[in-house]
């Protein structure tokens, strides 16, 4: 995409280097061969094809609902929507789902030039008005699988959230699968236009209601922290912030998994909060700064202690 070259690209190799040229689009096709996630390499291809000189046409291949990364269902349903803001715009086209360990999946997305990207202040959550979500089963899985991940996500949320319709789908997917797989991601959206979600895959040996509760908690933390993202939100548009032109993005995280432990903020995260209190982040100084850090370690490979990030008492 970049019309790099690279050196020491090699099974075993200590040294690898690569030296970008000019950002171009196309059409780009990258396949993990694997269940390796679709949405991860979505996010290492976004940031280039966002400068590239026109519409760039990626078909990614893997995984698309796999663990240690984002659903597909969650980069659609909330990353795409709150990206949108900060002026990214990019289609997403799910051809086939793929599970572990088959993989299989495709997506493809086209991905719209920028000329800059926007800056976004987000400070006010405001009220949760909507919960909905998918519980979805594929492959030889029998249905009742998602019925009962829904029917215990709907009781768990149910137990802090009374008075708001809560609409989970169960979901069998037939055509549009590789592989057998199920899971389930529930969304709640603010009056603000703030989204939030919890999501979890079935495993073996773990009974579906399990499945559903996980998803439900996961929410249900997310909300409780009145942030105006959640823990996986906050790291993947934080990259946006860094590319922005001007310098006032201030965001409301809730509390993610690098937070610290004790009663002190002293993690140098560009998203580090008390469990007490919320903090707002100039996460585009500190991106900037620490960008600048970590390329010059890289290139000297010594030590250089971290820019300190920069807090705003709310």
């Amino acid at each position: 995409m970049c019309a790099g070259v690279l050196q020491g690209g090699a099974v075993g190799s200590t040294d690898v280097s690569l030296t970008p040229g000019k950002i171009r689009a196309g059409n780009y096709t990258a396949d993990t061969h694997t269940a390796g996630s679709v949405c991860l390499l979505l996010q290492v291809a976004l940031p280039c094809a966002l400068y590239a000189d026109d519409v760039s046409n990626l078909s990614l291949r893997g995984g698309t609902n796999a663990e240690m990364a984002p659903q597909i269902d969650y980069t659609v349903n909330v990353f795409k929507p709150i990206v949108k803001k900060f002026g990214v715009h990019f289609d997403c086209d799910i051809k086939m789902r793929g599970f572990y360990p088959k993989g299989g999946g495709e997506v493809c997305a086209a991905v719209h030039a920028a000329k800059e990207l926007q800056a976004v202040t987000m400070l006010e959550r405001g009220n949760i008005s909507k919960i909905h979500g998918r519980a979805y089963v594929a492959g030889v899985l029998p249905f009742k699988l998602a019925k009962d991940m829904s029917a215990a996500a709907v009781r768990t949320i149910r137990r802090e959230i009374k008075d708001l319709y809560i609409n989970i789908q169960a979901v069998q997917e037939k055509e549009k699968a590789c592989g057998n797989g199920n899971g389930i991601i529930i969304i709640a959206e603010s009056s603000t236009g703030c989204l939030f979600a919890g999501s979890a895959l079935g495993k073996r040996g773990v009974y579906a209601d399990k499945i559903g509760i996980e998803a439900a908690e996961m929410l249900l933390r997310n909300i409780r922290h009145n942030g105006c993202v959640d823990e996986f939100l906050q790291d993947q548009v934080s990259g946006r912030h860094a590319t922005a032109e001007r310098d006032t993005e201030r965001v409301r995280v809730g509390q993610g998994d690098r937070t610290p432990k004790s009663g002190q903020c002293d993690a140098p995260a560009p998203y580090s909060i008390n469990q007490n209190f919320h903090l707002l982040v100039h996460s585009t100084s500190y991106l900037k700064s620490n960008a600048k850090w970590f390329t010059k370690q890289m290139i000297r490979r010594k030590h250089i202690p971290p820019p300190q990030p920069q807090f705003l008492s709310p």
